[in-house]
């Protein structure tokens, strides 16, 4: 007797989810939007995990913020997770939208109060284990700092600072440093 291996069905309906939210977006915040693909190689548990998030939302990493105070500088945590610098962000909860999700978390994460001026980026994130692929969208926002001072309140537990950089200063140990810098001096 042959084992069916559904994760080739989870894939397809996540690709199509991610489908249907990429062109939802796309159509509430206009085309042109700065645009990248990441390709991400997983183990078998966490492509399922991702694919599930994917099929729920359409993300796999949620939405994230990229915030500047009118000096220029670009707000990042620190992630102990991933060990890195990011961009506030994080998890689709429930039926929120993306936008929805990457305020709740740009205040759990940093505190920071901030408008919302649309979307910075609008990235494919293409996941694969073996040979099962599917792909999500990774949207992230753009929005002027309101106030500057930092307060975690992460219920995660996986943010440990919250600091303001200048994008030429931003740290090598940033999550897709280049493309952050990229569009940090777009919205400047």
């Amino acid at each position: 007797m042959t084992t069916v291996d559904g994760l080739w069905y989870l894939a397809d309906e996540a690709e199509q989810r991610a489908a249907q939210a990429y062109h939802r977006t796309v159509d509430a915040y206009g085309e042109g939007l700065l645009e990248r693909t990441y390709r991400k190689h997983v183990s078998r548990g966490r492509f399922r995990t991702l694919a599930e998030r994917i099929q729920r939302s359409g993300a796999p990493y949620g939405a994230h913020t990229l915030v500047y105070r009118p000096s220029g500088e670009v707000l990042l945590v620190r992630h102990e997770g991933v060990d890195l610098w990011v961009l506030p962000g994080g998890g689709v909860d429930g039926a929120e939208s993306f936008r929805e999700t990457a305020e709740r978390e740009l205040q759990e994460e940093a505190g920071v109060d901030a408008v919302y001026d649309g979307l910075a980026m609008l990235n494919r994130v293409e996941i694969t284990c073996g040979g099962h692929r599917t792909w999500g969208v990774l949207p992230v926002f753009c929005a002027r700092a309101e106030t500057t001072d930092t307060a975690i309140a992460d219920p995660d537990d996986e943010i440990s600072a919250a600091r303001w950089f200048d994008p030429p200063s931003v740290p090598e140990d940033t999550r897709d440093r280049e493309d952050l810098i990229d569009a940090a001096r777009a919205v400047a």
